[in-house]
């Protein structure tokens, strides 16, 4: 008994979505609202007056048979007749028509809450990311303002046509004797027993099956994958892959349709429960027939008002149960959508600096990312100077790349602060702070668009081929564009029609040129160099030095020959700068840097002996 009791209760507290629910509905579009909530209630009442009219179609032929025929005696019968027919018509382009309505407010439905959904997702906070359970919570936001928008309308109508249909039933019984309304009613109970409760069994199932159905997706999307296939194909992940998405599915299958036969079970005892209330109701007019208090006009009106109204009520009971649980379905989309993020404006913000003319600090900065439990940065002190070209390099783990995310504030730090120009990050606006960097991260987006949309992503504005030209030379992906079929207007990737696809190191360009789209008075490059050919190294750097003029950079490299020509260098190890100078200042320290560069060195020296073919000099 406790237990559903908590049941209940749990479906109470979601009630609280019923008028957000409405909300949405009326401002995805009103106007259609209005005339597919009229459309609905008039395809609810036009049957039920066409069971009236048959009482008064079967009552005047019975009429017309007990005296001889005249067409002036038959005129009432047939215009009956005509009503009827007339009456039939317009339902079925009633239910035309609302076929087209219902479609036209679920697109606009779905488009409403995919916008809603995506702008809430590009909103929260990298940190949201970081939990399965926000995992969860997406995915299940993301199928609802997929899939539910036409599910709840199809539920929404058919409560209002069913509704007013069942209201109309009521009037037509209450006629007779108002006691048969509880007879009516009574004959819903059962149905609607049986549904509520299934749809909450439903419902729950679906919500803890969240992780199983993401598995399942996880696998499904292995097989269609352009960057799964190679190893899919080399480590021949297909059959264990497959194995399982059959297991997950069939473990699902089995839970699913165990649900569906307890519920067609019980559906089939309501039924009867109901048929049997619904028979005493047609057997006490039957029997008033037979006494001459009825005629057979009544007995067909009450024979067509508790069979169809018992179906009505099944139906009606199925509309509410699949609405409520719309409804729960829906409480993780607004749940998604109250999700608010750590990450927000200050209430008084400071005006960010046109150019950085002192630098950016990091002071005292410590750091552990959402759910860690060490730090990855610990008491760091950092100093980037206006105008010059930094380096960091480091072991991996050291927190280099957690530089760039904080400086973009996609996180704040645990302890400490970060300044720019003396300026905590903090104390600016989100949009502010974003703008004044040029980022290229460690592994950078390959967007599914032509080059110049591809490169002109990256600006905050309208830019022009000039200024997309300037970005893709200073990222030397002008080399790269150069061979391609339609130059900036090639379309990359191959995921759609006309597409081209480009090496690790192409798409990296293009991302560069992206990044350097982007006028900022702050560089921030994550490994640009990673997937670049080692002897292209020089001049890429002539051409970071050329684009940095009267700009701040900061590179994070693993490669020493990049970080040498840097004007300053930064060691990271283990989130804390353990030394700093020039390349020459740090060999001569014979620290973690000049023990690293000799490594690097040496690594370098054998793989070009390695080259080298036998027996030559």
């Amino acid at each position: 008994m406790s237990n559903l009791k908590s049941k209940w209760r749990q479906a109470g507290n979601h009630l609280y979505v019923l008028p957000q629910t409405g909300r949405l509905l009326w401002d995805s579009s009103k106007g259609w609202t209005v005339a597919w909530a009229v459309a609905s209630a008039l395809a609810g009442a036009i049957p039920i007056l066409v069971i009236r009219l048959s009482k008064s179609l079967i009552d005047g032929l019975v009429l017309l048979s007990r005296q001889p025929f005249s067409a002036q005696a038959a005129e009432p019968v047939l215009i009956i007749a005509a009503l009827i027919g007339g009456a039939s018509l317009v339902a079925e382009l009633l239910q035309g028509g609302l076929e087209w309505l219902r479609a036209m407010q679920a697109e606009l439905l779905e488009e409403r809450m995919s916008s809603l959904a995506q702008q809430k997702a590009s909103e929260v906070d990298l940190a949201f990311y970081e939990t399965p359970a926000c995992h969860d919570l997406i995915y299940r936001a993301q199928e609802e303002a997929r899939n539910r928008p036409a599910i709840l309308l199809e539920n929404i109508g058919s409560l209002i046509q069913n509704g007013v249909s069942l209201v109309m039933i009521g009037w037509l019984v209450a006629t007779y004797s108002v006691w048969l309304i509880l007879v009516l009613a009574l004959s819903a109970v059962p149905a609607f027993a049986i549904v509520a409760r299934y749809n909450w069994l439903s419902h729950q199932w679906w919500r803890e099956t969240t992780v199983e159905r993401r598995w399942i997706q996880y696998y499904d999307q292995k097989f269609a994958s352009a960057a799964a296939a190679p190893e899919m194909r080399l480590f021949r992940l297909g059959p264990p892959f497959r194995a399982a998405y059959q297991g997950l599915r069939s473990v699902l299958r089995r839970q699913r349709l165990g649900l569906i036969e307890r519920q067609t079970r019980d559906r089939m005892i309501a039924a009867f429960a109901s048929l049997a209330i619904a028979g005493s109701a047609v057997g006490w007019i039957g029997y008033r027939l037979l006494h001459g208090a009825a005629s057979l006009g009544d007995l067909t009106l009450f024979y067509q008002a508790f069979m169809g109204g018992g179906a009505l009520v099944r139906q009606l009971t199925a509309s509410i149960g699949q609405a409520f649980s719309s409804v729960l379905h829906l409480a993780d989309f607004f749940r998604f959508l109250q999700t608010k993020p750590a990450i927000m404006d200050p209430a008084r913000p400071v005006a960010p600096p046109a150019a950085i003319f002192e630098g950016v600090r990091f002071e005292d900065v410590s750091f552990r990312y959402p759910g860690a439990e060490r730090l990855t940065l610990r008491n760091l002190k950092l100093w980037i100077p206006a105008g010059r070209i930094v380096a960091i390099v480091g072991p991996n783990g050291a927190g280099k790349s957690t530089l760039v995310k904080l400086l973009c504030r996609f996180y704040d730090p645990t302890a400490g602060r970060i300044a720019v120009d003396g300026i905590d990050l903090r104390e600016m606006k989100l949009c502010d702070v974003r703008a004044l960097s040029s980022v290229l991260f460690q592994l950078p987006m390959a967007y599914d668009a032509p080059v110049n949309e591809n490169i002109a992503l990256g600006s905050l504005g309208s830019t022009s081929d000039a200024a997309l030209r300037s970005a893709a030379i200073a990222a030397g992906a002008d080399e790269v564009i150069a061979q391609l079929p339609q130059g900036y207007d090639t379309r990359l990737g191959k995921s759609f029609p006309e597409g081209n696809e480009l090496s690790a190191g192409q798409w990296q360009r293009i991302a560069m040129a992206r990044a350097f789209c982007r006028q900022a008075p702050l560089v921030l490059l994550d490994e640009p160099t990673s997937f670049m050919d080692p002897w292209a190294e020089t001049d890429w750097f002539a051409r970071l030095r050329n684009l940095a003029q009267n700009r701040t950079a900061m590179v994070v490299t693993h490669r020493f020959t990049i970080a040498r020509r840097a004007d300053l260098i930064h060691v990271m190890n283990e989130g804390a700068v353990v030394e700093s100078g020039t390349h020459d200042d740090l060999l001569r320290r014979g620290g973690l840097y000049a023990r690293s560069w000799e490594e690097q060195l040496t690594a370098s020296e054998l793989r070009e002996a390695s080259t080298v073919p036998a027996g030559a000099n």
